[in-house]
């Protein structure tokens, strides 16, 4: 959508470290179709290590504060070192992704980030209607949708779930708590 509107705007993602293979070949597959720069944002490695050697490298399964350790570090800290440069950010949230973002609106202040504007120009989309898109526009996706995983992270902490149920019951499923997000968006925290 954004190449057509502006095929100049900056274009960025984070690479956590813990990424599935179908996550690294949709980056790839989408720089190749738009012959766009895709800056990779990544943790800082002091962090990660020392986060590694005091909780261990699947610290993530022993606690909810432990997974939102791991988020901050590897998803939250290098957003925030990008948006810290920026006026504001465009996402992908949809509000049929989860209730903790049924709030979500087109246009927001980003309170997380020096209210910064925050555009989720997807926001009232369906799940058919995305799909309908990527059909339509040969748009590059990760294979990982095809077999089951309807919300992709870290690969540890990302499975595929079952026809019917949550979208977002493949992440961090082992936690009991219904607000499963990694802290990108936590404005939407209720």
């Amino acid at each position: 959508m954004m190449i057509k509107i502006n095929p100049r705007f900056r274009f960025f993602t984070l690479d956590t470290g813990r990424l599935p293979q179908e996550t690294y070949d949709v980056m790839d597959a989408v720089r190749k179709r738009y012959g766009i720069n895709l800056e990779v944002m990544f943790p800082d490695t002091d962090e990660v290590e020392e986060m590694v050697r005091k909780k261990g490298l699947n610290l993530f399964y022993e606690s909810v504060e432990n997974r939102r350790l791991c988020c901050g570090i590897r998803k939250v800290h290098p957003i925030n070192r990008m948006l810290g440069t920026l006026d504001g950010w465009i996402t992908g949230l949809r509000q049929d992704q989860t209730e903790t973002r049924r709030d979500a609106k087109i246009f927001e202040v980003d309170t997380q980030h020096s209210n910064i504007l925050k555009i989720n120009p997807l926001v009232d989309w369906t799940w058919d209607r995305l799909w309908g898109y990527i059909r339509a526009n040969d748009v590059p996706y990760n294979k990982l949708l095809d077999a089951g995983y309807p919300s992709i992270g870290c690969a540890p902490c990302t499975r595929a779930v079952e026809a019917g149920q949550d979208a977002r019951s493949g992440r961090w499923w082992w936690e009991h708590d219904t607000h499963k997000e990694c802290g990108l968006h936590m404005d939407y925290k209720k």
